[in-house]
């Protein structure tokens, strides 16, 4: 599975984006989904996932209730729609893809490029 990430950039506080991630393969629909995130100086964390058969969400405590994530089976892609952005939100975020049900990195076989988003305050 190809992963494509898109739709970062730079935004006020306040703002929103939208994240779209295109998977290349039709079985993207048997995978979970999820997102990633790395901001400067720190390590890559979870941000929120979704899960293929139920489409049941998870997210981190601090995106939960700004974050939305969702999916659409029949374009093989997955958004991810931050309202409500804060610079400490800035960081390359990453959409995987794995056939778990987790928030572990490495469960995770499948990873687009990055990209960007930067929150001005």
């Amino acid at each position: 599975v190809q992963l494509q990430a898109s739709g970062g950039g730079s935004v006020q506080a306040g703002g929103s984006l939208r994240l779209s991630c295109a998977a290349s393969r039709r079985t993207f629909s048997s995978y979970n989904m999820g997102w990633f995130r790395r901001a400067p100086g720190k390590e890559r964390e979870f941000v929120a996932a979704i899960r293929w058969s139920t489409n049941n969400t998870y997210y981190a405590d601090s995106v939960k209730g700004r974050f939305t994530i969702s999916r659409d089976n029949a374009k093989n892609t997955v958004y991810l729609q931050m309202n409500s952005l804060k610079p400490e939100d800035t960081a390359i975020y990453y959409c995987a893809a794995s056939m778990g049900w987790t928030i572990r990195e490495s469960a995770y076989d499948y990873w687009g490029q990055g990209t960007l988003v930067t929150v001005s305050s």
